[in-house]
C-alpha cells in the first residue's frame, strides 16, 4: 500500500514538524499503518534541538506531489538477459498477454533492448529462406533441442555455425549436404551419418535415433548431438537457439524513469507509435514496462495537510494529489480538493494543541517522548505563551503533555529559545521560518525569527535588507517583511522592503530606515497578516 504522507508547510517550524509526526503516530497506533510523517524543507536548529531532546529522527523529506510513473500500476514482466534464446523469449511473450514486448537487459540490469512478438515473427520469416545459423552457443542448441552431446569432439565445441540441412535418402545425391560448414539433421540413416562424420561437418543432430558403436568410434571433428524430437520439429526448434540480442530492437528506444511526471509522459507517448515502453529506476535499471493503458487512470498520491491550508505554502504538485484531511489553526485560504474531506481548523495557538485533543477523542495517550515533543512545539508556536494566538487551552494542553513527559515547561522553553543564531548566514536565518502570501491581488513574504536579543540581530539589518530586496525582485512581490520577535521585549522589530506608506497605514507607526518596533506584536498569523489584509481589503 502506498503511504499517506502527513506534511506541514514549506520552511517548516517546530509546530509543523511535530504535528506531522504526532498525527502520523496517532493514526498508525489506531491501525492505519499507511501514514508517514514528511517535511518539505530544511529542519531548523530549534526543531533539531527538540528532536534530539526527545530522541526522534527528522521526518522523511519530500519534494513534490506530482503524479509520477512510480504511481502507475505498470506491468513488471520478466527482464530477459541478452543471451537468452529466442525460444525462451517467445515463451515469456506468450505468458504476457497484456503487453506486446518485454525488456532485454545487460548483466547489470540496465536496458539492452526490447523484444516484441513482431521481432520473433520477422526473424522466423527470414530463417525460412536463409536456413543458416551463425555463432550459436552450444548450450543454446542443447537447450532448445533437449539434447545431449555424444562424442568427445562435441565436448570441445562452444559455438556452432552452418547451413541447416535435413539429410535426404542417398539416391537424392543432388539434394544432399555437400559442405563441411553444415548442421545436418538425420534419423536412423547410417550412410548419411557416416557421410557427415567423414566430411567433418560442424554439427550432426540425430533425431530419435541411436549411434552405432562403429560410427561412434569413427574419427571425426563433428559435434554429435542426440535429440528426442523428429527432424521436422528439430529443424524448427534449432532456429530458436539464437540469442535474443541478435533480433531484439536496440535503437531509437523511448524509455521513462520512475520519477518522470505522468503529464510529461503522456505528451511524449503521443509523439511515438510504440505500444510498450521500458521503465528505469534511479540507477538506470529496468523495473517494468509502460503502455498507453496505464496512463488512463493514474493513481494519485495521498496527503494530509497539517499547520497550513494555503497552496503557496504547501508541497509542489499538490493539485495532482488527493488531499484526505486538513488539520490547521490558520485562516482558511485557497486550497481546493477533488472530493469532500475532513477538515479540523480551530482558533488555538498551535496545531499540536488540536492533535493532542484528537489523541484524547480517540482514547489514546501519546508516549512520554511524543508528549514532550508536542509540549515543546506548543511552547515554540505560542512563544512561551506570550503570543496573542495563545489560548488557555494551549496552556492546559502543554501542561498536560509536560506532565506525561515529566519535563519542566520553563526549562524546556529556555532550551528551545536559547538556540544560537551565531554563525548562521543571513539566508539561513531569513528562510528558516519563511512564508509567502497572496492577499487581495498583492503577493508578499513574511519571515520570522524568534530570539531573546533582537538589538543584536538588528546589527545585521543591511545583510537582511539586501537579501530581502533580491527576493522581492526575483519573485515580483509587493513586499518582503522580516519579524525579529523578541521573547523578552514582548514585541517585534519589523524589517521590511517595500513601500513605507504600507507599513505606516497598516500598523499606525512611523517607520524609519526600513525598520520599526511593534510592541506586543508576536504573531505573524494573528497580527501582521490580518493588518495587511484589512489595509488591502
Amino acid at each position: 500500500m502506498d503511504p499517506i504522507y502527513v506534511t506541514g508547510h514549506r520552511n517548516p517550524d517546530t509546530d509543523s514538524i511535530v504535528a506531522a509526526m504526532a498525527y502520523a503516530a496517532l493514526r498508525n497506533a489506531l491501525g492505519d499503518r499507511e501514514y508517514e510523517a514528511a517535511c518539505l524543507g530544511h529542519v531548523s536548529d530549534e526543531t533539531q534541538i527538540v528532536l534530539d531532546r526527545f530522541g526522534f529522527q527528522p521526518p522523511k523529506r519530500i519534494h513534490n506531489m506530482f503524479t509520477q510513473v512510480r504511481d502507475l500500476e505498470y506491468d513488471t514482466p520478466p527482464a530477459l538477459g541478452a543471451a537468452v534464446t529466442v525460444g525462451r523469449g517467445w515463451k515469456i511473450l506468450q505468458q504476457q498477454k497484456n503487453i506486446s514486448a518485454v525488456p532485454v537487459t545487460n548483466e547489470d540490469g540496465t536496458l539492452y533492448g526490447m523484444l516484441s512478438r513482431e521481432n520473433v515473427a520477422s526473424y522466423n520469416m527470414e530463417m525460412v529462406s536463409a536456413a543458416r545459423l551463425r555463432e550459436v552457443p552450444l548450450f543454446n542448441l542443447l537447450s532448445v533441442l533437449d539434447g545431449r552431446v555424444l562424442n568427445e569432439a562435441g565436448e570441445n565445441v562452444d559455438m556452432v555455425s552452418g547451413e541447416v540441412t535435413i539429410a535426404l535418402p542417398q539416391e537424392q545425391e543432388n539434394l544432399l549436404f555437400n559442405s563441411r560448414n553444415s548442421i545436418v539433421l538425420c534419423g536412423h540413416q547410417p550412410d548419411m551419418i557416416k557421410r557427415a562424420l567423414e566430411m567433418n561437418v560442424n554439427c550432426l543432430v540425430l533425431c530419435q535415433a541411436e549411434l552405432s558403436e562403429e560410427l561412434r568410434t569413427l574419427p571425426t571433428e563433428t559435434c554429435i548431438i542426440a535429440t528426442p524430437y523428429d527432424a521436422y520439429r528439430a529443424a524448427r526448434l534449432i532456429f530458436q537457439s539464437v540469442s535474443i540480442d541478435s533480433i531484439c530492437r536496440t535503437e531509437d528506444l523511448v524509455c521513462f524513469h520512475l520519477d518522470d511526471r505522468v503529464d510529461e509522459v503522456r505528451e511524449k507517448v503521443l509523439q511515438f507509435r510504440d505500444s510498450c515502453y521500458p521503465i528505469l529506476d534511479e540507477e538506470e535499471k529496468v523495473v517494468g514496462v509502460l503502455t498507453r493503458y496505464h496512463l488512463l487512470r493514474p493513481r494519485r498520491k495521498r496527503v494530509v495537510l497539517v499547520d497550513h491550508n494555503e497552496i503557496s505554502q504547501s508541497v509542489p504538485g499538490l493539485e495532482e494529489a488527493d488531499i484526505l484531511e486538513i488539520i490547521d489553526h490558520h485562516r482558511l485560504a485557497d486550497i481546493q480538493t477533488h472530493n469532500p474531506i475532513y477538515v479540523r481548523n480551530e482558533p488555538v495557538g498551535s496545531t499540536n494543541t488540536i492533535i493532542a485533543s484528537m489523541f484524547q477523542d480517540r482514547g489514546l495517550m501519546p508516549s512520554a517522548k511524543m508528549a514532550g515533543m508536542m509540549a515543546a512545539a506548543i511552547l515554540s508556536d505560542t512563544v512561551m505563551f506570550k503570543s496573542p494566538t495563545c489560548t488557555d487551552r494551549d496552556k492546559r494542553t502543554a501542561e498536560r503533555m509536560a506532565r506525561i513527559a515529566n519535563v519542566s515547561l520553563e526549562e524546556l522553553g529556555k532550551e528551545i529559545f536559547s538556540a544560537s543564531v551565531e554563525g548562521k548566514s543571513a539566508r539561513e536565518l531569513l528562510f528558516s521560518d519563511y512564508k509567502e502570501f497572496h492577499i487581495a491581488g498583492y503577493d508578499l513574504a513574511v519571515a520570522q525569527i524568534t530570539c531573546v536579543d533582537s538589538p543584536n540581530m538588528l546589527q545585521r539589518k543591511e545583510e537582511f535588507l539586501k537579501l530581502m530586496e533580491a527576493t522581492r525582485q526575483e519573485k515580483g512581490f509587493s513586499m518582503v517583511l522580516l519579524m525579529l520577535t523578541d521573547v523578552l521585549l514582548e514585541g517585534t522589530q519589523l524589517v521590511y522592503v517595500g513601500q513605507d506608506e504600507t507599513i505606516q497605514q497598516a500598523f499606525s507607526v512611523q517607520p524609519k530606515d526600513n525598520t520599526v518596533f511593534l510592541p506586543q506584536i508576536m504573531s505573524r498569523k494573528k497580527q501582521v497578516i490580518p493588518m495587511l489584509s484589512a489595509l488591502w481589503g
